[in-house]
């Protein structure tokens, strides 16, 4: 890894790999089963130093999702919004995929940490150890009261996004609609706002990625910490619901926060389409929007590996080298790249967390 600039990636879905086949997850994980983006060597390979791993409770299926996808490789489209999905079982799942964190650290011997803290990641990073940060995309195993936040937390728990793209006690997510805009309903419920009291309380990151634009500006009034999107992109380049206008941007940016660039095709071609076949130039346009509209020091990177279909380029989590190839042929210089990659996650981490 010595040779390679070390990346701290905003979001990854592999837990909910796990969660879909834990009979084989010491394939998925130690050793690579030649599937999905995420595995611990080509982590390794590919410069992977650390991230937020993302608990995610799946809709239940209806048997439709090939017919979803097609939609969406054929723009235009707008996706009906999932229910709400009951606590209880929302809680057995998400405590499932904790422990499979928890265990992704045991198995690896000592190539793989759990962290609660930027020095905590620092120290994996000189150790050569990959960091792995407890995220939360959507908070359906959150009571409203917020008891079940501490039990987490305790667990490990530093990043939160109260919403995936469907409702919650909380709030409201953003449908998958191309064209569209973020601002697609109300805001944050009562117990939405004392999540975030919470969350800050705590020095819980409340990542804004699916929130729709009400729910983003309530989140901006109440919270005193830095606004983190963790995995999205431009709305002026790419007009998805699930892109940032340049407004919020403009917020981002006053409250010296980080938006990590979401690898997703959907998110990243103009033409809102998942086709991986794409050359570099949407990534390209999309760091340097986002990079001018919010400055150097609050753009990261987010990639949505197993969320996702992702640039033919990129590939899987080996292909990082690429991207910072394709940065470097772009003209961005190597003091650039590293904020990208590393530092301007750590910053705004410390700054969240308080150490």
């Amino acid at each position: 890894m010595t040779d390679l600039i070390p990346v701290f990636d905003g979001h990854n879905d592999i837990l909910y790999r796990l969660l879909m086949a834990p009979a084989a997850r010491e394939a998925i994980w130690l050793t690579g089963e030649g599937k999905g983006h995420l595995d611990l060597p080509r982590m390794k390979a590919g410069g992977f130093a650390g991230g937020l791993f993302a608990i995610y409770v799946p809709t239940p299926s209806k048997g439709d999702d090939a017919s979803i996808e097609a939609l969406m490789d054929r723009p235009p489209y707008a996706l009906d919004l999932p229910g709400q999905l009951p606590l209880g079982p929302s809680q057995v799942v998400a405590v499932e995929q904790a422990g499979h964190l928890m265990w992704m650290a045991r198995a690896s011997v000592g190539a793989f940490r759990l962290c609660r803290t930027a020095a905590e990641i620092e120290a994996a990073r000189a150790e050569g150890v990959i960091a792995g940060v407890m995220h939360m995309e959507g908070a359906e195993a959150i009571d409203p009261g917020c008891d079940a936040l501490h039990a987490f937390h305790a667990m490990g728990l530093r990043s939160l996004g109260p919403v995936w793209s469907r409702p919650t006690a909380f709030g409201h997510g953003v449908p998958f609609r191309f064209p569209g805009t973020p601002d697609t309903g109300p805001g944050l419920t009562e117990a939405g706002k004392r999540l975030v009291r919470e969350c800050n309380a705590l020095k819980i990151v409340i990542d804004l990625s699916h929130l729709n634009e009400k729910g983003f500006d309530d989140v901006a009034r109440l919270s005193d910490a830095p606004l983190v999107a963790s995995h999205s992109n431009a709305h002026a380049v790419t007009p998805s619901t699930r892109n940032l206008t340049d407004r919020q941007l403009d917020m981002i940016r006053e409250r010296g926060g980080l938006v990590g660039l979401n690898f997703a095709t959907v998110f990243l071609r103009p033409d809102g389409r998942r086709d991986p076949n794409m050359g570099w130039e949407p990534v390209l346009r999309h760091l340097d929007h986002l990079i001018g509209r919010l400055g150097e020091d609050h753009v990261g990177f987010g990639s949505d590996f197993d969320g996702a279909t992702v640039p033919q380029g990129i590939t899987d989590v080996a292909g990082l080298p690429r991207l910072i190839a394709a940065l470097r042929v772009h003209g961005y210089g190597d003091d650039l790249i590293r904020k990208l990659a590393w530092d301007n996650w750590m910053s705004v981490l410390r700054r969240t967390w308080g150490r």
